[in-house]
């Protein structure tokens, strides 16, 4: 099969990895959006969530990236840990096959760990605005040769909040950084900061408007009260017997009373919210992305840092008030070319928020008058076996999992920087090992009791069979497959 994004004339180790992740035909946001980059444009980017924007992004930098230059060469911000991390993820898996390192620079992170990161051979790095700072500020980032920079949710960066912070980071680019602003949204504090920080931007506004097309998302509210808010969520969950569902409540503290609620009535059910570990949260998203559970109850946390290409349904079990947060939070569902339902309950006093949402949106939210306890009842026995069938199969370990890149095989070494090893000392080593080659090693990062090295052209499971330890520095390292790799 060709891969449609050869048209673009990238490197092959690019489009390797893309045929390894399955992206073999560019999305509208990604057709109109990677050439412009690769022209070095400044854009505006306006797509909803879930057209495949963060490729759009993505190859382009990864594309331009000299691996043999060994500076920070791509910057990406992003609102939320999470969302940092997915970027990271998908440009990493995007860069692999090329050798390009990326990082993820967020809060609640030693900093010390960071700026020891920050020191190897780093080409992007994916940050939230605060912790950015803090680095640029320490000089212990060097901005000096980045090539791109991105500010993605743009809407949520340049407001209020943010937006001194991202004046602060644009005002020490280097001059001819190639800027780009990605959004759900465009409001006047985008235009503001474009008018003042780019040139002549390229305006890019993803419409779905091919003639085949349906609404990907099907958009409802149901009438309730507070007193019956609950049950009525059960029912609308029981009648609709989604595959997986993400339930989005306005506080940590109605979080948590949901999901006590939930797993009381035996919902096979988890929660995540800001006052979590980031360990924590990170886990929890990791084992509902590979449907160890179908439940997901949710502060705005998620509302836009998580990518889920199968979530059947988003319900908001209270209207949010920020209607922008309504955007992000129905765009869970109905992603890439899949379908979705949004049902939103609300009380009597939330309508004047609807109303709001509605007029903003300008997309028509059906009421749903009455629910059919007949359907209840069938869909409460058809629920029960969903998730019988979900924990049966996570019990036995037989999720066929996806492989972002089938031939590299990511291997744990037990020796760090506190044994004063070195990436050259690692690909010293390697390269002394019968059958591996300078070529077959990808990306090495060396942590402080522990290392990781892609191991790439399919030679990971040989290696790994045929090599239990190896030699560094003249003493033995025991290897074995990084099992929390993607």
């Amino acid at each position: 099969m060709i891969n449609e994004f050869e048209k673009f004339n990238l490197d092959k180790n690019i489009i390797k990895s893309l045929d390894n992740l399955k992206y073999n035909k560019p999305s509208k946001v990604q057709s109109e959006v990677i050439p412009e980059l690769l022209k070095q444009n400044d854009v505006i980017v306006k797509s909803k969530t879930g057209s495949g924007k963060t490729a759009s992004f993505g190859i382009p930098i990864c594309e331009s990236i000299d691996i043999n230059n060994n500076s920070v060469q791509g910057l990406i911000i992003a609102p939320t840990r999470e969302l940092a991390l997915q970027i990271k993820e998908e440009v990493q898996s995007i860069g692999r096959l090329k050798k390009v390192r990326c990082s993820a620079i967020f809060g609640k992170q030693p900093l010390k760990d960071q700026i020891s990161e920050l020191k190897q051979r780093v080409h992007i790095v994916v940050a939230t605005p605060g912790r950015i700072i803090d680095h640029i500020g320490r000089g212990t980032i060097d901005l000096s040769n980045i090539k791109y920079f991105v500010i993605d949710e743009a809407d949520k960066m340049l407001n209020k909040g943010f937006i001194e912070d991202m004046e602060s980071i644009l005002n020490k680019l280097p001059k001819y950084t190639c800027k780009g602003l990605f959004s759900a949204t465009i409001d006047d504090n985008i235009n503001t900061v474009c008018n003042r920080y780019m040139e002549e931007p390229v305006r890019i506004d993803i419409v779905e408007n091919d003639i085949n097309k349906k609404k990907q998302i099907d958009e409802f509210y149901i009438k309730t009260n507070r007193e019956n808010r609950y049950n009525m969520l059960k029912d609308v969950i029981y009648s609709k017997c989604p595959s997986s569902l993400i339930i989005f409540a306005n506080t940590r503290d109605k979080v948590d009373e949901l999901y006590k609620d939930m797993k009381k009535d035996k919902f096979l059910v988890k929660e995540i919210h800001g006052d979590m570990s980031q360990d924590k949260r990170l886990f929890i998203i990791k084992d509902f992305k590979e449907n160890k559970f179908n439940v997901l109850v949710s502060s705005d946390i998620t509302a836009r840092g998580i990518h889920v290409d199968d979530i059947a349904m988003v319900i908001n079990y209270e209207v949010p008030r920020d209607r922008e947060n309504y955007v992000h939070r129905i765009g869970r569902t109905g992603r890439v070319d899949k379908l979705g339902q949004a049902i939103t309950l609300v009380s009597p006093n939330e309508e004047k928020y609807l109303e709001e949402i509605k007029n903003f949106t300008g997309n028509k939210i059906n009421e749903i008058e009455t629910i059919d306890k007949e359907e209840v009842k069938k869909g409460k026995i058809k629920l029960k076996e969903l998730e019988n069938k979900i924990i049966k199969v996570s019990r036995n370990n037989k999720k066929d999992y996806k492989k972002e890149n089938s031939e590299v095989t990511k291997i744990y070494i037990n020796v760090g920087k506190k044994k004063k090893i070195r990436v050259i000392d690692i690909v010293g080593a390697l390269s002394n090992v019968n059958g591996i080659s300078n070529e077959d090693i990808g990306v090495i990062e060396v942590k402080d009791i522990c290392s990781y090295v892609d191991i790439l052209n399919n030679k990971g499971e040989r290696f790994l069979r045929n090599n239990k330890e190896i030699m560094i520095k003249k003493k033995p390292a025991k290897v074995k497959k990084d099992k929390i790799s993607n």
